[in-house]
């Protein structure tokens, strides 16, 4: 459940914080006042992509932040969460998502920062926003599969997991098959080219991180007698028997310390001098240590030389580095290995093929056998609710297409669409063809609440969906509304009344002008002011005493 959403420079909002409860929610007030804003920025909160445009004029961002309860089913949320490393405390979930004028989206989770991808697997499961673009959805008949196999439930999600995973092993062996059949020739040419890279790699036997460390050795072999010269040079300059620094150092020192008891100043020279002499008698051994490692070796220095050659060589076919080339390694050698198992005769890889295809259509006619039964399941529902939305009269049908040439697809065997007939003794057909937009509105708020009973997401938003209809109509959509808003929490944006005077919270937004700038502000309605709102729904800008009248009785 969405508890508190806040907004801040984002489009012509330029500071918002509202809080939620359960039950339903309603958002009204004119055309252009930002209802939408609103819920856009609850779009963009849980994983829709959004730009720039969406910032407000002169600011550098916009700021969105929303605080949620987990759902009653938190098992998929939780699992979510904890891939993406992601901790929950007293079960709330805080999101906030920064739009950068430099383009940048910054998506936060319980502080933790997220990509896109991960916000949205996040928000599936804690709002669904259901607008016009739904409507779309129902017009693609493409899409009706889909829709039908949302509705069913957990065996049918674990026979097309079945089929997915055989269809995939069928088209990898098909795949395979027609490249070798396409050129028995160039794949053995691959196999060749494939083994000589990896031998060759393989041979070099390349050790991440190495060629900094043989260039480093290769420049102190090269540069040996210059590195003797100086070392010896620097630990004669410390060390020698006649006059050497250290001694000279020392004398400093044991004068010092005669004197040091009389000044502060002379006790902190005395000091300084006492730590650079141990310091620099310390150097003087590291350095006569140094000079006794130093030795030159010419066979050494080839051998580096000869490795380095190597890994030269080898960097101009197949990376800039060895970190490349190794990446490069275990991707041809995956390759190879596949090729590798698969060196059968071209009618071997077609048999084998043909008996994965046989198997991936076993999985199909499990998986279309459990979407009939699931059909007859949404065929009913579906009645069942339209007869609560005035279209008791309608016949729906869940129609599966025959499939004569046996063609496997990635979501099954056969295809789905959704027929329809409001009229008693018309045919049924096509629901992309013949339903009205005030038929689609009801036929998806139809779904929605099947939905919504099998899923229970914490929060559903209806962004307008009651468009083209009115009268009893009207109020069954807002009975309907009502009802889901029993068993989840309702957010809706709406032009009629009898929604509005439904809701358990009734929200006005509004647009002013302030210092010259156009500003988005929402409010609260108390019990007169949703008089007065929903008075001004049903009549417009005049609101008479019938009309005030009739919203009391709408409310009551």
């Amino acid at each position: 459940m969405l508890q508190e959403l806040s907004i801040q420079d984002f489009a012509i909002i330029s500071k918002l914080s509202l809080s939620f409860q359960t039950g339903m929610t309603v958002l009204t007030g004119e055309t252009g006042a930002g209802k939408s804003i609103i819920i856009d920025a609850m779009s963009l909160l849980t994983g829709s992509r959004g730009g720039v445009d969406y910032i407000r004029a002169g600011a550098n961002k916009a700021i969105l932040e929303g605080q949620f309860d987990f759902p009653e089913n938190k098992e998929p949320l939780l699992e979510v969460l904890e891939e993406l490393g992601i901790e929950c405390e007293e079960g709330v979930i805080l999101i906030q998502r920064d739009l950068t004028s430099a383009g940048k989206n910054i998506c936060r989770v319980n502080g933790r920062l997220v990509n896109l991808a991960g916000l949205r697997s996040i928000g599936e499961h804690l709002v669904d926003i259901h607008g016009q673009h739904e409507h779309q959805e129902l017009m693609d008949e493409d899409k009706h599969l889909g829709l039908l196999d949302e509705f069913g439930g957990k065996k049918l999600a674990e026979l097309k997991e079945h089929y997915a995973l055989a269809y995939q092993k069928y088209t990898e062996k098909l795949n395979l098959y027609k490249k070798r059949r396409k050129s028995e020739k160039e794949f053995a040419q691959r196999v060749d080219m494939l083994t000589f890279q990896v031998s060759e790699i393989e041979e070099a036997e390349l050790v991440r991180g190495e060629e900094e460390q043989l260039e480093e050795e290769v420049k102190l072999l090269s540069n040996y007698q210059s590195i003797l010269t100086a070392l010896a040079a620097s630990y004669e300059a410390l060390s020698s028997e006649e006059d050497s620094t250290l001694s000279r150092i020392h004398s400093a020192m044991d004068n010092m310390e005669k004197i040091e008891e009389y000044s502060d100043s002379f006790a902190q020279i005395s000091e300084t001098l006492t730590n650079s002499y141990y310091i620099l008698q310390d150097v003087a051994s590291e350095l006569s240590q140094q000079l006794d490692f130093q030795e030159f070796d010419e066979e050494r220095l080839n051998e580096v030389e000869e490795r380095l050659d190597t890994i030269y060589q080898l960097k101009r076919k197949y990376g800039e580095d060895i970190d490349t080339i190794l990446d490069y390694y275990e991707e041809i050698s995956e390759e190879l290995a596949q090729m590798s198992t698969s060196t059968g005769t071209l009618e071997e890889l077609e048999l084998e093929a043909k008996q994965l295809r046989k198997n991936a259509w076993a999985k199909g006619l499990l998986l279309r056998e459990e979407r009939i039964a699931q059909a007859k399941l949404l065929e009913k529902e579906i009645l069942k609710e339209l007869k609560e939305l005035y279209m008791e009269k309608a016949q729906f049908e869940v129609r599966f297409t025959e499939n004569e040439k046996l063609r496997l697809s990635p979501e099954g065997i056969e295809q789905v669409e959704f027929y329809i007939t409001s009229n008693p003794g018309e045919p049924l057909k096509p629901l992309v063809k013949v339903a009205s937009g005030g038929e689609m509105s009801r036929i998806m708020l139809a779904l929605k609440t099947i939905f919504t009973r099998s899923k229970g997401k914490t929060s559903i938003v209806f962004d307008e969906v009651d468009t083209g209809v009115s009268g009893r109509v009207a109020q069954a959509i807002a009975d309907k509304i009502y009802q889901i808003a029993q068993s989840s929490q309702v957010l809706c944006i709406t032009h009629l009344p009898q929604v509005a005077a439904k809701s358990d919270a009734h929200y006005f937004i509004e647009k002013e002008v302030k210092n010259g700038r156009t500003e988005t502000n929402v409010r609260i309605l108390d019990s007169e002011e949703r008089v007065q709102e929903i008075a001004r729904m049903l009549s417009g800008e005049k609101i008479t005493e019938l009309a005030l009248e009739h919203a009391r009785e709408l409310l009551e």
